[in-house]
């Protein structure tokens, strides 16, 4: 079986992999993450997959696969980032109450050969009218600052929501498992 190497040191991303059961290395894949003009969401998302994998593989001499992924929140044809604190998730999850926010979550397999193989996902979150005192209690029970959106769907996050619209749940927390299975089957993983 070949090697799998995930290029990213996302917590999230490193726990959902080992849910497969494969044994994989992690990578930190050196790629400049900032949007391009007039980049949409979800072609940011797709550009920077393509190039964490891409980055690791490349730097691989054997029969490995790199597998990157990226997601990029979107309200109103705008990227939603990381908020980075307390001040920016509350102006963040202000800004979604009572709304949609769509989440594109894209990955990339690549070989140093050159081959590759591509997934995407797309997940809707429909935010309840939320309070202020609601946003604030959620903000500093969770501390989510190094989520797209201000929140994780698998702790209290999931209280925030009227409805999930997706393929994949395990798309909103960084990773979408049923894409990557069939990425991994392509490129000769052997999965149950």
């Amino acid at each position: 079986m070949p090697r799998l190497i995930l290029a990213s040191t996302s917590v999230y991303r490193r726990e959902l992999l080992g849910r497969l059961r494969l044994p994989f290395d992690v990578a930190r894949p050196d790629v400049d993450e900032m949007p391009r003009p007039y980049e949409t969401p979800r072609d940011l998302a797709v550009r920077l997959a393509y190039a964490k994998a891409c980055a690791v593989a490349s730097l691989q001499s054997d029969d490995a696969w790199a597998l990157g992924s990226d997601q990029v929140a979107e309200l109103d044809g705008q990227p939603l980032g990381k908020p980075g604190g307390r001040d920016a998730a509350i102006a963040q999850l202000q800004a979604m109450r009572g709304r949609p926010v769509r989440f594109h979550t894209a990955l990339c397999l690549a070989h140093p050969d050159g081959r590759n193989f591509a997934g995407l996902d797309l997940t809707e979150v429909h935010f309840r009218l939320l309070a202020d005192a609601e946003i604030a209690r959620y903000v500093d029970a969770e501390q989510p600052f190094d989520c797209a959106g201000s929140f994780k769907c698998e702790g209290l996050g999931i209280t925030l929501f009227e409805r999930i619209d997706n393929q994949d749940p395990t798309a909103l927390v960084g990773l979408p498992l049923i894409a990557t299975c069939r990425l991994l089957r392509r490129a000769g993983f052997a999965l149950p």
